[in-house]
């Protein structure tokens, strides 16, 4: 199996062990510590090796970039992902930077609204690409 396809095979895993976890609604996910904890570092390792993929992806096809800020915008602009995901990476890609430094003002609302709605919008996507 080639790289990429055992990228994918750990994004999918990270992805079931977040669903295993993550609380059925905002008020368990915001009142249990260790649940939120949890949900927010499979979350990190998803986006992580989300971008080692992307960045796999972008090697193998020899596609041009000069900076791993742009690496989503590659892939939607040559429709390997569509545009509303690579915008949504990005977004996730800055949240993981957030809670992977200890920023404090990282809204709790919106790492949940991004497992329950981005997480899914990614699960669909790699199975697209594969």
């Amino acid at each position: 199996m080639n790289r990429i396809q055992d990228k994918i095979k750990e994004i999918e895993c990270y992805i079931e062990e977040l669903e295993s976890i993550v609380p059925l609604n905002l008020e368990d996910y915001l009142s249990n510590l260790e649940k939120l904890l949890a949900c927010e570092r499979a979350f990190e390792k998803i986006i992580e090796a989300v971008n080692d993929l992307a960045i796999l992806f972008i090697r193998q096809k020899r596609y041009d970039f000069s900076s791993e800020a742009k690496i989503f915008d590659i892939l939607s602009q040559r429709n390997i992902i569509s545009k509303i995901l690579g915008e949504r990476l990005q977004q996730a890609k800055g949240m993981r930077n957030f809670l992977i430094h200890g920023y404090d003002d990282v809204d709790l609302k919106v790492v949940w609204k991004t497992v329950q709605e981005d997480i899914p919008l990614l699960k669909q996507s790699l199975k697209n690409i594969n």
